[in-house]
């Protein structure tokens, strides 16, 4: 039968979207078709179906998601019953059922519904629907003592009803109270309970929300611009040195559309970052002169202005009123919202208690929320010397949203910042270094001269080398200031790892530094290797990028069963080529017989079982191979692009491998997601203590 659990509240405005956007969340991870159900939905649409459909791509007919409309339920509940309206429920619950692992169900929202006793209703379709509840409780402006017994209450009255409750989420709690109410309600109930603090930046309206909600006009500003938070509302009045002493990060400024002065004010302040605005609205329906705004364009590009017809005061009332939502429109705000639940809810123990069984299939979603899963239970520093790249600045504030590393920024921080409040990007939980201006670079010049001294390298000389970006980066990695690198956005794969090569070293056990793409196909991930480094590796170099290629698919849950690949297979083929293979394949047998290996053996019969029982019968890599190592760079490199665009394959990497300390090259056309998840595989790599030990004099080092 399928599993399903009934997110449900007992009031509105208990921000439930983030409990339920962070269960689909843990859903996705274990299992392949997730299926929504909203048993009553209001006219119009649905933002967290929307959402939710938008950020996990479901196939799922919109249609299907909902029971029916309050308006029907009610005048069904009134002619025909509570029992009639629970019967069709049921039945177009059971309708989603069939079709899926699991079903989230987004229970009612208590707003203006004409239903009475809502919240049995949700316990009752909870039981029928066979589902385990999952009760959310507002926190939102209450005392701590106040909150602690609405909680109890919840979990009593739903129990009471028959249900199986998993565990009670208290939200947007004062953060100042939030540890003292989980602590009583920790001992206090026999379920878990979870307490959310509340989140500023969840509850602020977008620019874009403030703009559509007044009937705003856009005279400046972009998409990027207009997703910004509005944190708080400054309105201008005074002279322009007290209102710039006014202003707050991610304030909106209010002002009459005549005063041109506290315009450029304070575009010049975000333009500076002191501080970062979300934007400026314009009353009175003025707006400056053309000059004025020219001026503004070029001040701060991107930074919204908005003319709107009403004066300041009514203006403050609507603004005051309004509330950020979530939506397929604000996925920054899905990744701070997916942040606070998963540092204050034990996602391990909901997933025990919620009993899903994970999927045989590894699908790229499931692969990339692993990943971010491992990199944040066991966070690591990790540095971005393309400080100033739009793409990584919009990773940045991902993996600090979602709580996954800690990071440093290198570039000149005054260019950093303007770029970050330009996009609308907090560092503030970030660090910046200009390698330029650093107290380290004299440090680093002397190791790097050191290292390089066999070269010739004096100190003077290094000071300049240390002064470039994947340099200092690197330097940071090996002298413990870092855990991993990741370059390459801008960089060639050449800039980006000679450092490596020349500071950090191979492993003592590892002949040459490799390189693997996790391929994420509709159904598993495949390992390659190596695709990016070796353009035409020996049999000893080959047999070495095998074991390395094993080893770090075991690393991130792939179980190694290796395909040495060729253009024959077994024994039906010869040539330097093939004996190339042949021979690598042997020297891995021999180092590592613990390994499944098979070589030579053609794409075909590694990856296709019915090829493979014809070619290979009664092996055990032949149709199920997960690592499959190429005999070149020419072969990886093309078969890993025509793999990704004819496929559809979602490819993570290069991730370096033979390194030892961890440093990762980009794609110059990588994207923000490609980013995001290579600097979790950096991460997760650094997690796991380093066998190497300092090279040794005997060592010989990669020039």
């Amino acid at each position: 039968m399928t599993r399903s659990v009934y997110v449900t509240g007992i009031d509105r405005g208990d921000g439930r979207q983030v409990v339920e956007l962070g269960v689909m969340e843990l859903l996705t991870r274990q299992v392949d078709r997730v299926g929504v159900f909203r048993p009553l939905v209001h006219d119009g649409p649905d933002r967290l179906f929307e959402l939710l459909r938008a950020r996990y791509r479901l196939s799922q007919d919109p249609a299907s998601v909902y029971g029916m409309d309050y308006h029907e339920a009610s005048a069904l509940q009134a002619e025909r019953g509570t029992d009639e309206l629970v019967s069709q429920l049921v039945d177009r619950f059971h309708q989603v059922a069939r079709s899926y692992d699991v079903v989230l169900v987004l229970g009612t929202d208590f707003a203006a519904t004409q239903l009475p006793d809502e919240l049995s209703l949700n316990a009752r379709l909870a039981n029928e629907f066979g589902a385990s509840v999952l009760a959310v409780v507002g926190g939102k402006n209450q005392t701590a003592e106040s909150v602690r017994a609405e909680t109890r209450n919840a979990y009593r009255a739903y129990e009471a009803l028959g249900c199986d409750v998993l565990a009670v989420v208290t939200n947007r709690v004062a953060p100042a109270d939030r540890a003292e109410i989980h602590e009583h309600l920790a001992t206090g109930l026999p379920v878990p309970c979870y307490v959310l603090p509340d989140e500023p930046a969840l509850a602020a309206p977008t620019v874009a929300q403030i703009t559509h909600a007044l009937g705003g006009r856009v005279l400046l500003g972009d998409d990027s611009g207009l997703a910004r938070d509005a944190l708080d509302f400054v309105f201008g009045g005074a002279m322009l040195p007290t209102f710039l002493n006014a202003l707050t990060p991610g304030c909106m400024v209010v002002t009459p559309g005549d005063r041109a002065d506290l315009v450029v004010g304070a575009l010049a302040a975000h333009s500076a970052g002191t501080p970062p605005i979300a934007g400026v609205l314009l009353t009175l329906n003025e707006q400056p002169g053309p000059e004025i705004l020219r001026l503004a364009d070029r001040l701060a590009p991107g930074t919204p202005v908005v003319a709107v017809a009403g004066g300041s005061f009514p203006t403050a009332g609507e603004l005051f009123a309004l509330e950020g939502k979530l939506n397929a429109a604000t996925p920054r705000k899905a990744e701070t919202a997916l942040g606070v639940f998963e540092r204050h809810i034990d996602t391990a123990e909901l997933l025990e208690r919620l009993s899903v069984s994970g999927s045989d299939r590894v699908t790229p979603m499931m692969f990339e929320h692993k990943l971010l899963e491992r990199a944040r239970a066991d966070r690591r520093r990790v540095v971005l010397p393309e400080g100033t790249e739009e793409r990584v600045l919009r990773a940045a504030d991902v993996l600090l949203r979602r709580g996954v590393c800690d990071l440093t920024l290198l570039g000149p921080e005054e260019a950093i910042r303007k770029k970050a409040a330009d996009l609308g990007v907090d560092l503030a939980d970030s660090q910046l270094v200009d390698p330029q201006t650093s107290e380290l670079r004299q440090r680093f010049a002397e190791e790097y001269a050191r290292l390089r001294a066999h070269k010739g390298v004096t100190v003077e000389l290094a000071y300049d080398v240390v002064a470039d970006v994947n340099y200092f980066g690197t330097l940071m990695v090996q002298g413990g200031l870092a855990d991993g690198m990741v370059s390459g956005s801008v960089h060639s794969t050449a800039a980006t790892i000679r450092p490596a090569f020349e500071i950090i070293k191979t492993k003592p056990d590892a002949s040459i530094v490799s390189s693997v793409f996790f391929m994420c196909l509709a159904d598993k991930v495949l390992v390659y290797g190596d695709c990016a480094v070796n353009p035409d590796p020996n049999a000893t170099q080959l047999a070495d990028i095998a074991v390395q290629s094993a080893g770090t698919a075991a690393q991130f849950g792939v179980e190694p069963r290796i395909a040495m690949l060729s253009y024959s297979t077994g024994t039906s083929g010869s040539g330097a080529d093939v004996d190339k293979v042949r021979e690598a394949t042997e020297l891995v047998r021999g180092q590592r017989p613990d390994l499944k290996i098979e070589g030579p053996i053609q794409y075909d019969a590694a990856v296709e079982p019915s090829v493979a029982a014809t070619k290979l019968p009664g092996s055990a890599v032949a149709g199920q191979a997960s690592v499959l190592v190429f005999p070149d760079l020419n072969t990886g490199n093309n078969t890993y692009k025509a793999v990704q665009r004819s496929a559809g394959a979602i490819a993570v990497g290069p991730v370096l491998q033979g390194l030892r300390k961890p440093v990762n090259d980009l794609s110059r056309g990588a994207l923000v997601q490609d980013i995001v998840n290579t600097v979790a595989i950096t991460a997760i790599q650094a997690q796991t203590p380093t066998q190497s030990s300092p090279q040794s004099p005997t060592e010989k080092a990669p020039q």
